[in-house]
């Protein structure tokens, strides 16, 4: 699938890397996609899915969080209440580039981000892969380091070559949010996306935010799939879940429909 390398201003100041996964026939719509707590936009599950999204007509645009990837800035001073508001900025980039973000989906901590983001966006559909029901349930990947962030101010949260450092004020900010009024008021379709074998984020979370949520809602078993989505296929099957689901709520599916006819 064709892809388009831009980048776009963070509510820091910053710029943040993103690309745009182009469909190579007419576009049945258009969304963002926000990845995990670390992961970036080229991680499997986000990379996979916008790919396979734009295979299948939609247009997607993926970017990478402060201080991750291509993204300009320091990881030490990223928040949820950030992320969220990058998730906007990034809406309105892509309607600055002529297309509707009438789609939003969002993988992990992503996924809590878009469902509190759809608010001010006001897509037509929102759809959550692996989403934790509170955005503080991030803190369970560092509860080794509460100790010393508590006592510290920070610590340094090694994953592998990378070394991100997790600030006490990035925990109270998480911990402070509560999704339960986002997603009661959630003015759009809502598809929530979960694997039973989800070690990382429990399938309770996805419990929770079907329950809360009001009608049309609708959700689908990831079964296999690991929390990263590892296996190409379950992106896949994600991704084309995605696609058949959200294709009533966009304005242009009849339209793209008419012209390949």
């Amino acid at each position: 699938m064709p892809t388009e390398n831009l980048t776009f201003t963070s509510a820091t100041g910053h710029e943040l890397a993103a690309v745009l996964d182009v469909p190579e026939g007419p576009a049945v719509g258009w969304g963002v996609m926000s990845h995990g707590f670390t992961l970036g936009k080229d991680s499997h599950a986000t990379a996979r899915v916008c790919r396979e999204l734009a295979r299948r007509g939609v247009g997607m645009l993926r970017y990478d969080n402060l201080g991750l990837g291509g993204s300009e800035g320091d990881f030490a001073d990223t928040s949820f209440s950030l992320k969220v508001q990058d998730t906007v900025l990034a809406a309105e980039e892509l309607r600055r580039l002529g297309h509707e973000p009438e789609l939003l989906v969002g993988h992990s901590l992503g996924g809590a981000a878009v469902l509190a983001a759809a608010a001010e966006i006001r897509p037509h559909a929102v759809a959550t892969i692996g989403a934790p029901f509170h955005p503080g349930h991030v803190t369970h990947n560092f509860e080794h380091l509460m100790a010393d962030i508590e006592a510290q101010g920070s610590a340094e949260l090694k994953l592998g070559p990378r070394r991100l450092e997790i600030t006490r004020a990035f925990i109270e900010d998480v911990e402070q949010h509560d999704l339960r009024g986002y997603i009661r008021d959630l003015d759009a379709a809502l598809l929530v996306m979960h694997s039973p074998t989800d070690n990382t984020v429990g399938l309770d979370n996805a419990g929770k935010i079907f329950t809360e949520a009001r009608h049309p809602k609708s959700f689908f078993s990831l079964d296999g799939a690991d929390h990263l989505l590892t296996r190409r296929i379950h992106g896949a099957r994600a991704a084309a879940m995605i696609a058949a689901w959200a294709d009533q709520y966009f304005s242009g599916a009849e339209q793209a429909a008419r012209a390949a006819d």
